[in-house]
């Protein structure tokens, strides 16, 4: 159907195997680990580490890194919950004692690192690479450097006009040299991370007669345990942090089955509800039910519609998710078909819900109990819409897919003396309200926006996708899934495609900005569909024709009945797909 949808990057395309991610020198990475003989993990996790030391501005190799895998041997599909918790020793009384009931940018944001956990248990469990071989690339180039791009010259420079970072020196030393913010082309080197890199080799190589398994797990053991755990301590109660050794040593990237949902007989895996995965699940099984082709790819009416059915969908997830390690989350009914179709006879075609529609009750769908307190309808709050992350994709000539989406940046939390990274700030999307289900507890995980997916036809790999963007996620993931699904767009031509983001939710970063009604639209969107949507009620802003804002879309797509494979990255940032 849209075969002669033109784009400004040719659809890559290849019969063996396939990366694309949110950097074009993360992407080499992977595909360099592919043609040495790597799985689609090795590859995942070689390029995830790549982006944790090319995108600083939006990740780090102690951040966070939620994953989704898929072993075609094993005929398995898995998330590792890469997202750390908040140490014991916080709570709520402790910020509104404290801090004025705030959630202050800098260390008592920090959470466990999770990011390293997450790489290192994913090679380890099903890759087939030593940590050393993986990291290579990103030591290389946090050892040699890399010339800055422009991009991230513009992050750079914000920076110190945007919080604490001048008055942190461990982020000063290394990314503002002299006090000045680097410009495009400079050479960033980071030593300390390349340093960190060379310890956690040491370590595996000197556990290398115990087997590959062993060698990696005594490498993770070093990070959580060992001197390296020690000194990121050090430096927490050194800033005023909250963070301990029995944080780390009880803190473990888990292994947890996936939330499935499904379009129109293709499966959609996500990461559970302790991050807003399973919002892009309940925003397409609501809109299975209307003739979206009929209505015509971005119409007003297909756009109103689109926008409607995230609404409800993020109104779930304002009232539902959380830990499911601390909450009751009702995933079950909150994915299910009947639940779906409920939810969707709220989307009044003709007029916009005025603000965050209320939740529905899933729970009728699971198990018939009685539905939970609700949490009141929150009061809208002004400020700047926060976006952070990058995005990892990988396929491999064994039918093995690779989905992860790497996280925390510079602005919200100093750099670790000596280490090279910021340990993860992911505090930020907890709330202080003791009755939301994503309020802050000690040992409890916020709950996260990164959130990446794999779709699947009869069982096999079709498209892992995903993209950074904060709140925006989901949203974007969900409007490039139909365009593919429903409308027949390739990678690539799914990517360009102009985007639409609704905002009637509060925001997951602290202070959880509130814009009721609030919808952006980049300019490429008609402005005849945008003046009909505004009169159907929604608020309408119109951004950039090409927004980073709108994320950074990746997408492989396998197409088992020919053999190919196809891949597209998203001009809106840095992102780049390779494959043969």
């Amino acid at each position: 159907m849209a075969t002669g949808l033109s784009t400004y990057r040719p659809l890559i395309t290849g019969t063996t195997h396939m990366v694309s991610t949110g950097h074009y020198l993360a992407t080499a990475a992977g595909y360099r680990i592919l043609e040495q003989g790597g799985n689609a993990t090795d590859a995942g996790v070689a390029a995830g580490i790549v982006i944790n030391v090319v995108l600083p501005q939006y990740t780090s190799f102690a951040g966070v890194a939620p994953i989704i895998i898929h072993d075609a041997q094993k005929a398995e599909t898995v998330t590792i919950a890469g997202l750390g918790r908040w140490p014991k020793a916080a709570s709520i009384d402790y910020f509104n004692q404290n801090c004025a009931g705030e959630l202050p940018v800098g260390i008592l944001r920090t959470v466990t690192p999770a990011a390293a956990d997450g790489w290192l248990t994913a090679i380890r469990l099903y890759g087939t690479m030593s940590f050393e071989q993986v990291v290579t690339p990103a030591l290389e180039l946090a050892e040699n450097g890399f010339p800055i791009p422009a991009t991230l010259a513009r992050a750079l420079g914000r920076l110190p006009g945007e919080g604490h970072v001048q008055d942190w020196p461990t982020t000063m030393e290394i990314f503002f040299p002299g006090g000045e913010a680097p410009a495009t082309g400079d050479v960033l080197v980071q030593r300390d991370l390349a340093s960190t890199f060379r310890r956690l080799i040491e370590v595996e190589r000197d556990h290398a007669a115990k087997g590959r398994e062993e060698a990696i797990l005594a490498a993770r053991e070093f990070f959580y345990r060992g001197d390296i755990a020690q000194e990121m301590v050090d430096f927490c109660r050194g800033q005023g942090g909250l963070l301990t050794m029995d944080d780390l040593a009880s803190f473990q990237a888990k292994l947890e089955p996936p939330a499935v949902g499904s379009y129109k007989g293709i499966d959609v895996y996500t990461c559970g509800t302790w991050c807003q995965g399973p919002v892009s699940i309940q925003a397409l099984q609501i809109l299975e039910g209307f003739d979206l082709q009929g209505m015509g790819h971005n119409s007003a009416d297909y756009l109103h519609t689109v926008i409607e059915a995230l609404k409800l969908s993020f109104a779930d997830r304002h009232q539902y998710y959380g830990d499911p390690d601390f909450v009751d989350v009702p995933l079950e009914g909150l994915t299910s078909k009947s639940y779906a179709a409920e939810r969707a006879l709220n989307i009044d075609l003709h007029r916009a819900c005025d603000g965050m529609p209320d939740p529905g009750q899933p729970w009728a769908h699971q198990n018939g109990a009685a539905p939970p307190h609700r949490i009141g309808q929150p009061e809208p709050v002004a400020g700047r819409l926060e976006l952070d992350t990058s995005y990892v994709s990988a396929v491999d000539r064994w039918g093995n897919a690779f989905s992860a989406t790497p996280s925390d940046s510079l602005g919200n939390t100093p750099i670790a003396q000596g280490l090279g990274f910021t340990i993860s700030s992911r505090g930020s999307q907890s709330w202080l309200d003791p009755d939301h289900p994503a309020s802050l507890a000690p040992g409890k995980r916020p709950r996260l926006t990164p959130n990446p997916a794999m779709a699947f036809k009869d069982g096999r790999v079709w498209m892992p996708f995903g993209t950074p963007g904060g709140d925006v996620q989901c949203q974007s993931m969900v409007q490039l899934f139909l365009n593919v699904a429903e409308f027949g767009m390739n990678p690539q031509q799914a990517i360009e495609a102009p985007r639409v983001s609704a905002w009637s939710f509060p925001n997951s970063f602290w202070p959880h900005v509130y814009h009721p009604g609030m919808v952006a639209a980049e300019g490429r969107i008609d402005s005849e569909v945008v003046a009909e949507l505004n009169r159907r009620g929604h608020k309408m802003e119109v951004w950039d024709d090409w927004t980073s804002r709108m994320g950074g879309l990746c997408a492989i797509q396998v197409d088992r009945d020919r053999g190919g494979l196809s891949a597209g990255a998203d001009p809106r940032r840095d992102g780049y797909a390779m494959g043969r």
